[in-house]
């Protein structure tokens, strides 16, 4: 099965679409007057549309069969939307294996810009926009698969720093569903929420954004709320560092990886009172372009060793990128989307972080990191995780295969 290659993730098709609407007007103003209108209209929208050749953002498809799942080293879209489900008590392994035999046949489907096997709206499935659905496997799914889980999938230790509330936390199988259009992400959860509901039921779902597309230049980092990029140290898709760090190299996990999703709250209204320079000591970034406190550009390798003109560190021993730093291999790939809800109370915001991340080893990779996290960074201070949970993601699938195929076989 050959592998998936960047330049192969394109795929144009469609059309574009216009409704004219003559209301109230039109009694005022006669039939007749009411033609010459809808005429002139039409006139000026025809001398002033895109031609027809030209590529419309929606029709961008990601191929879903691989070696690897789509949704992980695809540059993250717009929008992002995970949803969680338990598995009812009625889904045997033979249940299970309907179950994502029929979830992989429609998510397939929907990537494409097709409609999915039972689409009562086959037209909203027309603008794919780089859709992708990607499955993740919780340590329920895999015991009711009479499957061997890797240690990591027991679930994260508990650290001092986490306040979590069940409604954001675990899950027996997850759906990341991305796209750049909201509208097209909707749809497909509707449709795959349909396709489950006599296996599984919703446990939780959490729904985050980036810029919109076209806004930055690809490869741009991520802000968070916070105004910080997020995620400078990522591993490029594409290179050994990135296969290293994410893909699982044997057992039915051989070609998926490990995947975290946190929950953190960001308390803005707090931060809203920490001065600048504060802000940028939190994090050991300048808020401008990202750029380490020791250094000009975001790329720059930061200078732990420097010390300012009175001797102390540039960058200080609680900032947070002082204590994300990885040793022995320590290194994650961060896909994170932001929240932002309606505020409770006096609160001007309820908005954070939905933090995600894939690595081949969570026990080996993240948890140290997130534990010197828990036990010393300033940004403590404005952040709480509320939310948490961890999954295995299988690897892709062939064209007429399964997702989860290589943890339940072949059989129907």
């Amino acid at each position: 099965m050959p592998p998936r290659t960047e330049g192969a993730r394109s795929d144009r098709s469609g059309s574009t679409r216009r409704q004219f609407l003559l209301g109230g007007a039109v009694a005022g103003v006669g039939a007749v007057a009411a033609i010459g209108v809808d005429y002139a209209l039409n006139r000026q929208d025809a001398g002033t549309a895109a031609p027809a050749s030209t590529p419309m953002n929606g029709e961008e498809t990601v191929p879903f069969h691989g070696t690897h799942q789509a949704g992980i080293d695809t540059a993250a879209q717009a929008h992002g939307l995970f949803l969680a489900l338990d598995l009812l008590d009625t889904t045997d392994r033979d249940g299970l294996t309907r179950l994502l035999r029929i979830l992989t046949d429609d998510a397939a489907r929907l990537t494409q810009g097709k409609a999915a096997l039972a689409d009562s709206e086959p037209e909203l499935a027309a603008a794919p926009a780089r859709l992708t659905v990607t499955f993740g496997f919780g340590p329920g799914l895999v015991a009711r698969a009479a499957g061997s889980a890797p240690s990591w999938l027991a679930g994260l230790p508990a650290f001092s720093i986490d306040r979590l509330q069940p409604e954001f936390s675990d899950g027996d199988l997850l759906l990341q569903i991305a796209a750049d259009d909201p509208l097209t992400v909707a749809h497909a959860a509707r449709m795959l929420l349909k396709d489950a509901r006599s296996f599984a039921s919703l446990r939780w779902s959490q729904q985050g954004f980036r810029r919109a597309y076209g806004t930055e230049r690809p490869g741009t980092t991520m802000r968070n709320l916070f105004g910080q990029v997020d995620g400078t140290a990522n591993p490029e898709p594409g290179t050994t560092e990135f296969d290293s760090v994410v893909w699982v190299e044997d057992g039915w996990l051989a070609g998926g990886t490990g995947m975290v999703v946190r929950r953190t709250r960001m308390d803005l209204d707090k931060w809203d009172r920490l001065d600048r320079s504060g802000r940028e000591a939190s994090v050991g970034r300048t808020l401008a372009n990202g750029a380490p406190l020791t250094g000009t550009q975001e790329f720059d390798e930061p200078d732990f060793d420097a010390t300012t003109a009175v001797g102390f560190p540039v960058i200080p021993p609680f900032a947070h990128m002082r204590r994300a730093r990885g040793v022995d291999g320590e290194k994650i790939f961060r896909r994170a989307y932001n929240y932002d809800e309606r505020p409770a109370g006096a609160s001007v915001s309820e908005s954070g972080l939905i933090f995600v991340s894939f690595q081949a080893d969570i026990d080996r990779q993240f948890t140290p990191m997130q534990q010197r996290l828990a036990d010393l960074d300033l940004l403590n201070e404005w952040t709480t995780p509320i939310g948490s949970a961890v999954f295995a993601i299988p690897p892709g699938c062939r064209e007429g295969g399964f997702i989860g195929e290589t943890l339940l076989g072949g059989s129907s």
